[in-house]
């Protein structure tokens, strides 16, 4: 899958407040999901489209989110970027 040009803004650690649920964007447009201990919960592939982001995990599974304001809304989950989290 490709990457829009804006894609790089989104590369990083993505974070629920509580650290529950991280999201790494990685560079090749691959995403690592961890869930409270479990590394590597759900990985797969992502899209950026403007402020829209598309998942796809590697059973085929998908779903997405937005961008909005420097955070991430996905699947009724807010995510902070890793460095600005509260």
């Amino acid at each position: 899958m490709s990457q829009s040009l804006n894609s790089s803004a989104y590369i990083g650690i993505w974070v629920t407040e509580d650290g529950y649920i991280r999201h790494e964007l990685l560079a090749n447009g691959r995403y690592d999901e961890a869930r409270g201990s479990k590394q590597s919960a759900y990985q797969g592939h992502y899209t950026v489209n403007g402020n829209q982001i598309d998942y796809i995990d590697d059973t085929g599974f998908t779903a997405d989110g937005e961008f909005r304001n420097g955070i991430l809304y996905h699947a009724g989950m807010v995510l902070y970027r890793e460095t600005n989290r509260k």
